[in-house]
């Protein structure tokens, strides 16, 4: 168990604070090319925005999707999924960096799952897509190890008392992916209708899968 286990090889000082994680020289590439692709009129800065959000929010995650919507509909990818959940993912095609180990947890009518880096923003890239800005936020990594029923109370997840939470500790060697519990009603969907269930919330634990009838 890793619930609330934050010993991460990341760089403090001597006094406790964090030093922020250092800038990649591709990330450097990255905003010397947008900034001047920007200045140039190439492209606006609020069309970057929407690109980087689309994928934050639809691209990104619709991997994700598709691996909680086949360990729903396929009990031995279920057993794979949660035995090796970096060689099961792979397994369609989802692969990277930044999901080199990735380890899935799933929920269940007694206990439900929560991901946070609480030292910077490690986050399973293949099948999330990039971090949204709240996931980064120093308020939500503290928070939601501190007094994560009430986070997640914030974010609309309301659970029974007698549910545990439990808040796993991403790092740059492990990153983790929610279960998500299958909703109610979905015995006769299909694999790519479960997959539009799936939000991205879900998969960190923010959030819940829609409804059917939501979808």
């Amino acid at each position: 168990m890793h619930d609330h286990d934050h010993h991460h090889d990341h760089d403090h000082d001597h006094d406790g604070h964090h030093h922020p994680r250092p800038v990649s020289e591709q990330e450097l590439r990255t905003r010397a090319l947008e900034a001047t692709l920007v200045e140039k009129g190439i492209v606006t800065s609020d069309a970057i925005d929407a690109i980087i959000d689309r994928y934050v929010n639809d691209i990104g995650p619709q991997n994700g999707a598709r691996v909680v919507a086949r360990a729903w509909s396929d009990p031995a990818y279920h057993e794979r999924l949660l035995a090796d959940g970096t060689a099961a993912i792979a397994e369609l095609g989802f692969t990277g960096e930044e999901g080199h180990t990735i380890v899935v947890v799933e929920n269940t009518p007694d206990a439900h799952n929560v991901i946070v880096c609480t030292l910077c923003s490690c986050y399973p890239w293949p099948v999330l897509g990039l971090p949204p800005t709240w996931y980064k936020s120093a308020p939500y990594r503290a928070r939601v190890v501190a007094e994560p029923r009430a986070v997640l109370e914030e974010f609309g997840v309301e659970l029974p008392d007698a549910t545990e939470i439990r808040v796993w500790d991403s790092t740059a060697e492990v990153r983790y992916l929610v279960l998500p519990m299958r909703p109610a009603g979905t015995d006769t969907l299909a694999e790519d209708d479960l997959a539009a269930l799936v939000t991205r919330d879900s998969m960190i634990g923010t959030g819940l899968p829609l409804a059917p009838t939501a979808a």
